[in-house]
């Protein structure tokens, strides 16, 4: 049994989510860089699970990173769960939302914050409910 509190079955999420939503969400796909509506967003307010509308970061710790993907430098405590990634050949950290472990990214140690942190999202694995 999956540890999330939020479960459904594979047919339940791609009903929801639609095609595209779903191949990032449950398939841990990504977007091209530099598509996703959220990329520039300088708009206040709370990023959201595109999957379960859990809130996972506010806007005040985004920022334009350059990578083409909303970049953020801190989550909501207790909002993303971290998962060691080797594929591609690579080292990485991919999150997860804590509620339901749909794909949101990967978060880096190169963040120019105070936190050091990058979280690399990609903007259909999010919502955006303003102020």
């Amino acid at each position: 049994m999956s540890k999330y509190p939020i479960q459904k079955t594979d047919e339940e999420w791609l009903k929801e989510l639609g095609p595209e939503r779903y191949r990032i969400l449950r398939e841990k796909g990504t977007e091209r860089p530099f598509t996703g509506k959220y990329n520039l967003t300088a708009t206040k307010g709370t990023y959201t699970c595109g999957a379960c509308n859990t809130p996972l970061f506010e806007s005040n710790s985004k920022f334009d990173s350059g990578c083409g993907w909303p970049s953020f430098d801190e989550s909501i405590d207790g909002a993303v769960e971290y998962i060691k990634d080797t594929t591609l050949g690579m080292q990485r950290t991919e999150i997860l939302c804590a509620t339901c472990g749909s794909h949101l990214g990967h978060v880096f140690n190169d963040g120019p914050t105070e936190t050091g942190q990058r979280y690399c999202v990609n903007s259909l694995s999010v919502d955006l409910e303003k102020e």
